[in-house]
């Protein structure tokens, strides 16, 4: 697998999530980002458990992810940020990242990657970014692919 692409392709996946009327439009990208503009999807931390078959047959990937939300009103802020992170539903980062799997027996990824899937969510809190604060959570999700 290349995870500079599987990262982007995952950061594309979220973007197609349906944000509480009011709400600005999410932004996503592969990798941890300079700046922030709220609310922000990007895909951060991973690691790779190597030959999970013979001959660099599969590789498994543990990718952690972040979405962070504007703090303008902490309630308001929550409740948003609760809706992506539902299990269902238009705003659900979950369904929109497991959408990227594809029809039953394709790749996941447009190709990228065998299958994935969003293990949890974490971490649920407020977090710095460029000396800004923002409430926020990760996922996990677990790709496998071709090593």
């Amino acid at each position: 697998m290349r995870m500079s692409a599987v990262r982007e392709a995952i950061a594309d996946a979220a973007r197609v999530v349906v944000m509480p009327a009011g709400t600005a439009a999410l932004t996503s990208s592969g990798y941890v980002p300079d700046a922030v503009t709220a609310p922000h999807f990007f895909c951060a931390e991973y690691t790779i458990e190597y030959d999970k078959a013979m001959g660099r047959a599969l590789d498994e990937v543990e990718l952690t992810c972040r979405v962070l939300v504007g703090r303008a009103d902490d309630k308001s802020a929550q409740i948003v940020l609760d809706a992506l992170l539902d299990g269902s539903g238009p705003a659900s980062l979950k369904q929109a990242i497991e959408a990227a799997r594809g029809a039953p027996g394709d790749y996941a990824l447009g190709g990228l990657a065998h299958d994935l899937h969003v293990v949890r969510m974490q971490s649920y809190r407020w977090y710095e970014h460029q000396g800004t604060y923002y409430v926020g959570a990760e996922f996990v999700i677990k790709i496998i692919g071709e090593g």
